[in-house]
């Protein structure tokens, strides 16, 4: 019995640290989407700034997500996480972004999932699978800016809408439900043009 109670210890603490592993990847990644706003902006585009600000927003949303989970545990974690680097242009800045996503969505969420499905973490299953919902989206909407700025253009957005719940994010009206977390349009943040 004791063995089984030492094993649930350790898958719980396993769990943990991929929630605190998330979180600080998502908070670096606010960060750098901010960054990449700034240096839009610097460059004159006219939507690309209000996307990468839309989806640092999402970011923190997320970050929030992983982060409420952990609440029951006492601090003084050090935690490893990662997130895109690197400065440059806009249209280097969508290609690093475009990599992180790439990156969320084929190895560190899956994972993460996996884990969490297997250790029986309903809620930290939940906060990375709805992560990975919004970060393939988000990469779909990345891909289609950067063919556009590679063209030689400034592509035009309309109003972009983040669910406040789980990230979710879009370009256009606000949809009646999240199709990620099902949350009511309520819950949506716009980012006006």
């Amino acid at each position: 019995m004791k063995q089984l109670r030492n094993f649930k210890n350790f898958m719980e603490k396993t769990s943990n640290q991929y929630v605190m592993s998330a979180f600080g990847s998502e908070s670096q990644a606010h960060m750098s989407y901010l960054y990449f706003a700034h240096q839009a902006d610097k460059e004159n585009f006219s939507h690309i700034p209000r996307l990468f600000r839309a989806i640092a927003y999402s970011g923190f949303v997320q970050a929030g997500n992983h982060y409420r989970k952990l609440k029951h545990l006492e601090g003084g974690f050090v935690i490893n996480s990662t997130t895109i680097l690197g400065s440059g242009s806009t249209k280097e800045n969508l290609r690093l972004a475009i990599m992180g996503k790439d990156f969320e969505t084929a190895e560190m969420y899956p994972v993460y999932i996996e884990i969490a499905k297997f250790q029986g973490d309903k809620r930290a299953e939940r906060s990375f699978t709805w992560a990975y919902l919004v970060k393939r989206v988000q990469k779909k909407l990345l891909v289609k800016v950067k063919e556009i700025v590679n063209s030689g253009c400034d592509p035009k957005l309309g109003h972009i809408q983040v669910c406040k719940v789980c990230g979710y994010t879009r370009i256009g009206e606000v949809p009646n439900k999240c199709p990620v977390c099902k949350a009511t349009k309520e819950h949506f943040a716009t980012f006006i043009d």
